[in-house]
């Protein structure tokens, strides 16, 4: 998986287990005097989300292959019964990108001669090594990484204290949340600001509606 695929699969998993997992923890602390039925909430939800997060991209990058392999197919019978029209279709590409026409031509024969397929795929399609889906690998990145954002709001758990355990838990999750906006930012090489308002903004209305949720219920849970 190229950069922008692991680190978007990534970078989601993990605030994504971040979130869910702090929210979780919070509606639940909103309504409870003791601390397990907090944890086990919290260990409920990474499990879950976790596992629901691997198989949701592992069937979503699976639809992507699909859709791939089926594009591949349909160029290597196009390439098979027009492979003229391909050609011409291959050079008029080069040549929407800047090259004249002779050298867009030129181009697109020795390419063609080269490997069609693979000229056509990467060119016409959009689909190279590199940026192929692959399935397995975007389901364990964002399992493995929602696992790790979500063991963190848990570990707050054990150890803040019960009376104000929705103040840490918000605290601390703006704060990891903040921290991976600021990684995931550097990685691409992008500015952080914008990252860290978004996350903050749509941390706290995730948290705040669960914490609201729980005092709602006003449900004693021992």
């Amino acid at each position: 998986m190229n950069r922008s695929g692991w680190l978007r699969a990534g970078v989601l998993g993990a605030n994504d287990g971040i979130l869910s997992t702090a929210s979780i923890i919070i509606g639940v602390a909103a309504a409870s005097s003791t601390r397990e039925p907090i944890i086990i909430a919290g260990v409920a939800g990474l499990v879950a989300g976790a596992l629901s997060m691997a198989a949701g991209e592992y069937v979503s990058v699976s639809s992507q292959t699909d859709i791939e392999k089926s594009d591949l197919k349909r160029e290597k019978q196009e390439l098979i019964d027009m492979p003229e029209e391909e050609l011409i279709e291959l050079a008029k590409i080069y040549e929407n990108r800047g090259l004249t026409p002779e050298t867009a031509l030129e181009v697109a024969t020795q390419l063609t001669a080269h490997n069609a397929l693979e000229a056509h795929a990467r060119d016409e399609l959009g689909i190279m090594e590199l940026t192929e889906a692959k399935p397995l690998q975007a389901a364990l990145s964002s399992g493995i990484a929602f696992t790790i954002g979500g063991f963190l709001p848990v570990v707050v758990a054990y150890v803040a204290p019960l009376n104000t355990m929705e103040y840490i838990q918000y605290v601390f999750a703006i704060l990891f949340l903040i921290v991976l906006g600021i990684i995931s930012a550097r990685t691409g090489g992008s500015k952080v600001l914008k990252p860290i308002l978004r996350i903050t903004f749509w941390g706290t209305l995730a948290m705040g509606i669960t914490a609201i949720i729980g005092h709602l219920f006003n449900v004693n849970m021992v």
